[in-house]
């Protein structure tokens, strides 16, 4: 079975349960307090493995999905089979950690999702297919022009600190992915950058 789907399976099993388990989501969820005093680090990762609601789940792990076993070959070929995994974890892992750092001493703040790794995902397939043509809410555009809208929104609502969504995370999790692939394979960047002067649309 492709790690992709396994990834997509545990996160879905561990986030039904949590949906009806408070103290499990608690146990899990990224709470600064309990890794700054209680050394949690687990929480790093595990909150990408609970989320707030049905829909947050089923974006992430659609987006996943779509995506994910694609870049399952490409870093299984240069890393091995757990290429994906490490890749993975490391999304989850460095996109939250800006947002650790600025609230590891509030304990009024909470954060929750895969949505840093998956944005890694994401991007790092955009490197290799920026004009393959993605559908973004019924829409279909190239895949670079939504990597342009996403990461614009992102900045955008991350400066202005509304609503409950970390888009901070986003932002870090999709730069993970561009830094993390071409230093995989520093031979995807002129191929990007040819890509890019060859608009076919596909």
């Amino acid at each position: 079975m492709p790690i992709t789907l396994i990834i997509i399976a545990i996160t879905c099993i561990v986030s039904f349960m949590a949906f009806k388990n408070s103290r499990l989501m608690n146990d899990l969820i990224l709470w600064p307090p309990a890794i700054t005093k209680q050394r949690e680090y687990h929480r790093l990762v595990t909150y990408g493995l609970v989320h707030a609601d049905f829909g947050h789940l089923l974006f992430n792990m659609f987006t996943l999905y779509f995506f994910g076993q694609e870049m399952e070959g490409f870093f299984a070929a240069r890393l091995g089979n757990f290429g994906f995994v490490l890749f993975y974890i490391g999304g989850l892992v460095i996109s939250i950690l800006p947002t650790y750092l600025k609230n590891r001493t509030n304990p009024n703040y909470r954060s929750l999702g895969a949505s840093g790794a998956v944005s890694a995902v994401l991007f790092s397939y955009i490197l290799l297919e920026p004009w393959q043509r993605i559908i973004v809410l019924v829409i279909p555009m190239p895949a670079i022009v939504y990597a342009l809208l996403y990461t614009g929104y992102s900045i955008y609502m991350d400066r202005r600190g509304q609503g409950n969504i970390n888009h901070s995370a986003h932002l870090w999790g999709a730069a993970y992915g561009v830094a993390f692939t071409l230093l995989v394979d520093p031979r995807v960047l002129p191929y990007f950058l040819s890509a890019l002067l060859n608009p076919g649309i596909r």
